[in-house]
């Protein structure tokens, strides 16, 4: 089946900022459909997403540039080839692109191309996305992580730490994990109302930190958990998202909640007193993406018992996590979506990273849309874990109820290996 048409046109993410949505026509009537999100705190080495950068329009976010790419070269590049080949026709568009950031055309444009043909593909088979996507379909229900309080980029620097997040390792379902969260959030709005300490919501739904440092957010999940009924560390874990990165300049990490700034060996220390001191399951981007000195030793003191996730570290980039997995920096890659540009080299990097007997953790942005792609690529990669934000927002939610709703496709034939999936780790010793 050819490809008719490709149209492009802007709409508005989580945060009400553009994005591009992209719509393919195939020769029989079908529509694919694309949706691009967006991230507040990117990563250095990310593909390139291209903002027009005109101040009177939408502050230099309007991406009508991307769009008029997506009509006109990628257009013309497509349209009258056929659908099937998801692989050639992402290649296809990174050559045309032609630069290793996809800048000229922009990563947005190239993204939301790349879903609408998986879309399309998915529904000329008569297929949802989940068994569409791979060659082999994957029926893993993922684990989730599930932001508590949101902070760093996401939350106007109302503490510098980005998430503290909940993770389930103790329920026996995905039901369960949805449960569980449930109980703890409102259990911690319930604490927050009662210290008059409730002050909204972050970008991805979590409660918007109303602490004067950190040791006292860590106190607030704890007892969260314990307030839901929970046992910290063996019903219900934290995972956190340092986002370090960010809090690195002029050699040295700032943590301005704390008044304190540290070295790398004493933010390394830092790292390694939170993971003994609390129950931290899997921690995110502890050190800045060129700090690999520090990545290494944090790895190699916790990485038996603890999730090593890295973010900017990888951005999704398989060279980045080919380089990060012969120097053992980490033992899990965060997936994003537009962190490349293109369905096939996500799947290639989830494909990676288990290879190597790493975990790897599917990702919406901050800046989302009602698409719940991600759901269906987590399952249909067999990935385990899925981080979309909280409990909260409905571009969050649609991400949790479509696996509810992939599970009810898989009429019993779906699997839940929960807190299992980190027994992995121990082999990495």
């Amino acid at each position: 089946m050819n490809i008719k048409s490709i149209d492009a046109y802007q709409i508005y993410d989580s945060r009400g900022k553009p994005t591009v949505e992209v719509v393919v026509e195939l020769d029989n009537g079908i529509e694919g459909v694309g949706l691009v999100p967006s991230g507040a705190s990117t990563g250095q080495f990310e593909a390139l997403e291209l903002r027009d950068n005109v101040p009177n329009k939408f502050l230099g976010k309007s991406v009508y540039k991307a769009i008029e790419n997506v009509k006109t070269e990628i257009a013309d590049l497509l349209v009258g080839r056929p659908i099937e080949d998801q692989v050639e026709i992402d290649k296809q568009m990174c050559e045309l692109d032609g630069t290793p950031s996809k800048s000229r055309l922009g990563a947005n444009a190239i993204l939301g191309v790349s879903l609408a043909v998986a879309d399309a593909n998915a529904k000329l088979k008569g297929k949802p996305l989940f068994q569409s996507l791979c060659d082999k379909p994957g029926t893993l229900l993922p684990l989730p992580e599930i932001q508590l309080v949101g902070g760093g980029a996401h939350a106007q620097w109302r503490t510098d730490i980005q998430d503290f997040l909940l993770i389930a390792n103790g329920a026996s379902s995905y039901e369960e994990t949805l449960e569980v969260t449930f109980n703890i959030y409102h259990a911690g709005e319930k604490l927050l109302k009662e210290r008059g300490l409730l002050a909204g919501a972050a970008d991805e739904g979590g409660f918007w930190p109303t602490f004067d440092n950190h040791n006292a957010i860590f106190d607030f999940v704890v007892e969260c958990i314990k307030e839901a009924g929970y046992t910290p560390g063996k019903e219900v874990s934290i995972s956190l998202d340092i986002a370090a990165s960010d809090l690195y300049r002029d050699g040295k990490y700032h943590l301005p909640l704390d008044d304190k700034s540290y070295t790398s060996e004493e933010f390394l220390t830092l790292m390694l007193e939170w993971c003994e001191k609390y129950p931290v399951l899997s921690i995110e981007d502890p050190f800045a993406d060129t700090d690999f000195e520090m990545w290494q030793k944090f790895t190699e003191e916790v990485g038996h018992r603890v999730q090593v996730i890295g973010d900017d570290l990888f951005t999704t980039n398989l060279e980045r996590i080919k380089q990060g997995i012969e120097q053992k920096l980490a033992n899990s890659v965060l997936i994003k979506l537009n962190q490349i540009g293109t369905v096939t080299e996500t799947i290639e990097a989830i494909r990676l990273t288990q290879q190597a007997g790493w975990l790897p953790v599917v990702s919406a942005r901050s800046g989302e849309t009602e698409d719940a792609f991600i759901s269906h690529l987590a399952v249909a990669t067999n990935a385990g874990q899925l981080k979309v934000g909280s409990f909260t927002r409905s571009e969050r939610l649609v991400k949790w109820n479509e696996v509810l709703r992939i599970q009810r496709k898989l009429k019993g034939n779906d699997r839940f290996v929960g807190g299992k999936i980190f027994t992995a780790l121990e082999n990495l010793r």
